[in-house]
């Protein structure tokens, strides 16, 4: 299984630097400059951070995972050709990632994760390696479902790398609308509107494939006011640490300053603060 997704990311890499580069090249023969220095490095901290836990963790994740493979409900190897079990585990993984990322703008300490990943103010195809120190973790108790209903967990591994490529795709100015593909698929014109802190773009378009679940349960918003980009509440600040912090220091602020345990119970699990 290594070797396979390892196989994936030497392919997928120089295709992504290739991108960003080309990104970087139209950005600046259009004065658009949509990359910043202290932003990229920002970013280069965080992502240095989220790589840092998966290694950690990836091995005793899957070994978690192959142990809940035991129990099973369905087997659902046995009973759908391969190509099958493939497409149906793409799309449970988006399902329980469009459930995962609407919870992670809906549950404070879960922002407090995942805020890293909107702290930018630019969009391009760098801002997809803005990711979370602690996202790796926070990811566990919500596709701890796919080996429990009957998913392989290195088919869950694989496919869950291959719909993390696709979502890199979705953070660029520089790709317009795409047609009828928008009806399907999530496509950069959808994932901007996701990163905007325009009024009516906040807390819309949470998948990361596939655009169906966001029409489906009403959380869709197509890309019509220009994006202005990051948090309603700026973090003012390229320290990864830093970024990554702030969020748990107001909680703990919060909680210390609660007056009852009630207060201090849905300053952790309720909604993440709007001022």
């Amino acid at each position: 299984m290594t070797a396979d997704i390892n196989s994936i990311y030497l392919i997928a890499l120089p295709i992504v630097l290739c991108l960003i580069a080309i990104e970087v090249f139209i950005s600046s023969y259009q004065n658009m400059d949509v990359y910043k220095t202290g932003d990229t490095l920002g970013t280069i901290g965080l992502l240095s951070g989220n790589i840092l836990v998966s290694l950690f963790i990836k091995g005793s994740t899957l070994a978690f995972h192959f142990f809940l493979y035991q129990f099973r409900v369905i087997d659902i190897v046995s009973i759908v050709p391969i190509w099958m079990h493939w497409i149906l585990a793409l799309i449970f993984i988006d399902l329980i990632y469009y459930f995962y990322h609407r919870i992670s703008h809906r549950s404070r300490f879960l922002w407090a994760v995942h805020m890293s990943h909107h702290s930018s103010e630019e969009m391009n195809f760098a801002v997809a390696f803005r990711q979370a120190w602690l996202g790796p973790v926070s990811k566990i108790p919500f596709f701890m479902v796919l080996p429990l209903i009957g998913f392989d967990p290195v088919t869950v591994a694989v496919a869950g790398v291959l719909s993390t490529l696709w979502g890199i795709f979705g953070h660029t100015q520089m790709v317009r609308k795409l047609g009828p593909i928008e009806w399907f698929f999530v496509t950069p014109s959808h994932h901007r509107v996701h990163h905007g802190s325009n009024k009516s773009y906040i807390d819309k378009n949470y998948g990361n494939f596939l655009i169906i679940w966001d029409r489906f349960f009403g959380t869709f918003e197509a890309e019509k006011e220009k994006v202005k980009y990051g948090l309603v509440k700026n973090v003012n600040t390229f320290n990864p640490i830093r970024i990554t912090l702030m969020g748990w220091q107001d909680i703990y602020r919060d909680i210390k300053n609660s007056k009852s345990s009630k207060e201090a119970f849905t300053h952790f699990f309720g909604p993440p603060k709007t001022n």
